[in-house]
């Protein structure tokens, strides 16, 4: 149901409203806000839009960066954390022009549109509905430097066994390092936290399937919610992190999506679930197929597959990310599939029998990404998998149902695995990105800006010493 300017006045007079907040994303994934009296917001704002600076955005030259923001009223919502009553929306960028202003090609919502478009346009399907896990850590204290003449970060978490045996008001209950997973209370302390938190994201409209505490013992846990389609669940997927983090500073903790915060502990990614639907029916389910999949299911995967390593330039997008990404632990980095294997990078759960449950998740994906970006670029390799029917058994994707951290190395070579670095995967991305550009889903300057940034950030890294360095090579 199309909600209206009408629909707006009454939400605000029903909570008080005194102030309309607009959230834009930004290139990398970042929200930025504007935020004005709500007596300002007329029906002309929804028409004109909120100029706005692209250039500090990450979007455009400062040449052209005059643009206009204009609010999605559907993802009208208060803002549960605003000190004076909000109304808060997300929208979508547009370019200032004659006669009329146009959306603007960058803008990851625009983008996201495009590709559910795209795939309606191909007669494939009507939709492909994702259910990302969030895993992400809970700490008490956070603190960085990066300097030229010292660098070094400091992370806590009251629960971690290295508070074992601290002094004062320790009692004791300190998780093992990397045994977290479903832990109880008294061990678990953070299940009120997820618990206030999934309230939250359930008002907002955000279904939670489960929460829990994940592996990692320093208060990483999980969120788990219900699947939606692509431009939904990444708008859901940016307001859940925003929930999370000011839920946590509420609290006095600090929330981190970062894949690899802590060196020796789990990381943290961000596994997408997916599968398509046309006419609201099923088209990953057959009864006969592998693992009870249809063949356009297995086409799909194949392009994913094909695709995966370019694809980690927006999937993976930070240096971090491949701290994670390390083969022989527990991040997947084979390229390849199989049934309820979590090191193959497509897993299919055996748990999901029925056909409209039929389906599979990419484990690779982390929560640095842009979500936009991120679940576009997916469904953009898998429609290319499907166009052009590419089998990923016969492509030799596997499938592989057995654990690809016993094999032998001989056999071993013989795999193919992600990228090792971020510099690695904009390789990649730099040599196939056809994929992306059909149907102008992707400018291709948009991937070239990306590129650009990215290997910025790739290139700062390298250039800073570590502290590993002065433990390796100081006395040499």
């Amino acid at each position: 149901m199309a909600v209206t300017f009408n629909d707006i006045k009454k939400l605000c007079e029903r909570h008080n409203v005194k102030m309309a907040d607009f959230m834009m994303t930004d290139l990398t994934g970042r929200w930025r806000h504007l935020t004005m009296p709500i007596g300002r917001l007329t029906e002309d704002t929804l028409k004109n839009g909120v100029g706005f600076d692209g250039s500090n955005y990450g979007f455009a030259p400062v040449e052209k960066s005059d643009m206009v923001f204009i609010p999605d009223l559907e993802s009208a919502n208060i803002d549960p954390f605003a000190e004076i009553p909000t109304l808060s929306m997300i929208g979508d960028v547009y370019v200032i022009d004659l006669p009329e202003n146009r959306r603007f090609d960058q803008d990851p919502r625009n983008v996201a549109f495009h590709a559910e478009e795209y795939l309606r346009s191909s007669g494939i399907a009507d939709e492909m509905r994702i259910g990302p896990e969030f895993e992400f850590y809970v700490f008490d204290h956070v603190s960085y430097s990066v300097q030229g003449h010292a660098s070094g970060f400091k992370i806590n978490a009251d629960q971690a066994e290295w508070n074992s045996g601290s002094e004062g008001a320790n009692l004791g209950y300190k998780i093992p390092r990397k045994g977290g997973y479903h832990i109880a209370p008294p061990m678990d302390k953070l299940g009120g936290f997820r618990s206030r938190v999934t309230m939250l994201m359930e008002s907002q409209g955000i279904l939670v399937k489960y929460h829990h505490h994940e592996v990692g013992g320093p208060g990483q846990s999980e969120i788990e919610v219900e699947f939606g389609g692509l431009l939904e669940m990444a708008d859901k997927t940016m307001l859940t992190k925003y929930l999370l983090k000011n839920a946590a500073i509420a609290e006095g903790k600090t929330v981190t999506f970062m894949p690899k915060p802590i060196f020796g502990e789990a990381g943290n990614g961000m596994h997408v679930h997916m599968h398509l639907f046309k006419n609201n029916k099923p088209l990953f389910y057959d009864e006969n197929g592998y693992s009870q999949l249809s063949e356009t299911a297995l086409f799909f995967m194949g392009g994913i597959l094909k695709h995966v390593r370019a694809l980690c330039g927006f999937t993976n997008p930070s240096t971090n990310s491949y701290k994670r990404l390390i083969p022989g632990f527990e991040a997947p980095v084979t390229i390849g599939f199989a049934t309820s294997n979590r090191s193959a990078v497509i897993r299919i759960p055996a748990y999901a029998k029925d056909p409209d449950k039929k389906r599979y998740e990419l484990r690779s994906p982390d929560g640095t990404c842009n979500p936009y970006y991120a679940y576009a670029a997916i469904l953009m390799a898998g429609i290319d998998g499907i166009k052009n029917k590419i089998d990923p058994k016969k492509a030799g994707y596997g499938p592989y149902d057995f654990n690809l951290y016993n094999l032998s190395k001989k056999e071993q070579a013989k795999l193919k695995f992600l990228p090792q670095s971020l510099d690695e995967a904009l390789d990649a991305l730099e040599k196939d990105h056809d994929f992306l550009i059909q149907g102008k889903v992707f400018p291709k300057r948009l991937i070239e800006i990306w590129i650009e940034n990215k290997r910025k950030e790739a290139l700062r890294y390298r250039q800073l010493p570590h502290p590993v360095e002065f433990e390796t090579s100081f006395d040499l």
